[in-house]
């Protein structure tokens, strides 16, 4: 099954270290959703015969938009696309909009999984990265999510924030498990170039923790997410059993996915052919393409086998649990740990990876340095 994402791209403000494409401009909400159907409705021939498993509705901030319009673009969605009936259907939130009203049109809409974002439960740091929401405003989101009727919940969380200290992430990463949420995504901060926070660091004005206690952080708090029943099964993503996204999984199975929406990312398998393309990331482009009744694609790539071969491993080996051999010689012919071998010979030897029978997957070491390990693979 493949995975569905439509993007939204509004939000109220922008946080310091975003570089996602999003922007405070409402007044261009109608205009985009009149594109936004006229894609979907474009794809609908073209994906005819594939079936969907997943949707994700991801941003910006989708709770932000006017009422009514999630349930509306859900509709035209399952007329246009075989969504399957037990589909995993997941809306990101943010706490400022996250009202019990919105919530409850969510869930009544088919959304049955909520991904809230709180990156800390300090508000000291959340107003040093940009968040206009408070501790408070998540903890109420969170009932009003609970009283609509949603029980599959993530929360996102940050370690290496300006200010931050490792006692500061163990408590929210406290507040988080104690509130019983059954999903956390922690993520360490990137610092992009061009965003407020990344002139801010270099001009001297803010000052984030260095490598090491940043390194610090993530391993006690991992360790203490593991010690309360949260299992690793990605590189940052930890869950209670049975509340893994699916959504996710399918992207670091290397599977295929169609992105709807401004910027939104695809990866299919057209005429035999392992292809990736991308949509403009310029508004006025993507409306009046679409207006014209053309698809606003850009950077469309065929990719290669052996770079198909690569993406498979690069994006497994994300996962605890790695790569099943087995899966991988039925998508190319070939075991990856033959087909590997001097890569896998030296990961092994130096404890970064385990080979099974059945599977090959990186250590902790392994996976608090991927790219090292990565890099192996490519030479090899």
């Amino acid at each position: 099954m493949s995975g569905l994402y439509i993007h939204i791209p509004f939000c109220k403000r922008k946080c310091r270290y975003c570089d996602f494409v999003s922007f405070p401009d409402f007044a261009s909400e109608d205009i985009y959703f009149v594109a936004l159907i006229a894609e979907m409705r474009k794809y609908a021939p073209l994906m005819r015969g594939r079936g969907f498993g997943t949707v994700f509705i991801g941003g910006g901030t989708p709770t932000c938009l006017k009422p009514g319009r999630i349930a509306a673009m859900l509709d035209e969605a399952r007329k246009c696309f075989d969504i399957a009936p037990d589909a995993e259907i997941t809306s990101e939130a943010n706490p400022e909009s996250a009202s019990e009203e919105k919530l409850a049109e969510l869930f009544e809409a088919g959304v049955n999984r909520l991904s809230i974002g709180l990156q800390s439960a300090n508000d000291l740091e959340l107003a040093r990265i940009g968040r206009i929401h408070s501790r408070a405003d998540f903890e109420r989101a969170l009932a009003f999510a609970r009283r609509a009727g949603f029980t599959n919940i993530n929360a996102d969380v940050m370690h290496g924030l300006p200010g931050q200290t490792c006692e500061s992430y163990l408590n929210t990463l406290r507040f988080v498990t104690e509130l019983d949420i059954p999903h956390i995504s922690s993520y360490a901060l990137i610092l992009e170039e061009g965003t407020p926070l990344y002139g801010a660091v270099k001009e001297g004005r803010e000052e984030l923790p260095d490598p090491d206690e940043t390194a610090d952080m993530e391993d006690a708090g991992f360790a203490f997410l593991a010690e309360n029943g949260y299992g690793r099964y990605e590189i940052s993503n930890f869950a209670k059993p049975s509340f893994e996204c699916r959504h996710n999984l399918n992207y670091w199975d290397n599977g295929e996915y169609l992105g709807i929406g401004l910027n939104s990312h695809s990866a299919l398998r057209l005429k035999g052919e392992w292809t990736r393309f991308c949509n403009t990331a310029v508004l006025s482009e993507y409306v009046s393409e679409l207006g014209e009744g053309k698809l606003p694609v850009r950077d469309t790539r065929r990719i290669e086998r052996d770079e198909e071969m690569f993406e498979s491993i690069m994006l497994g080996l994300r996962k605890t649990e790695g790569i099943s051999r087995a899966d991988f010689e039925a998508r190319f012919g070939v075991d990856p740990v033959t087909h590997y071998a001097p890569a896998v010979s030296e990961l092994e030897l130096d404890g970064r990876l385990i080979v099974t029978e059945e599977r090959m997957y990186l250590t902790g070491a392994g996976l608090d340095f991927q790219n090292e390990a990565l890099i192996k693979f490519m030479e090899s």
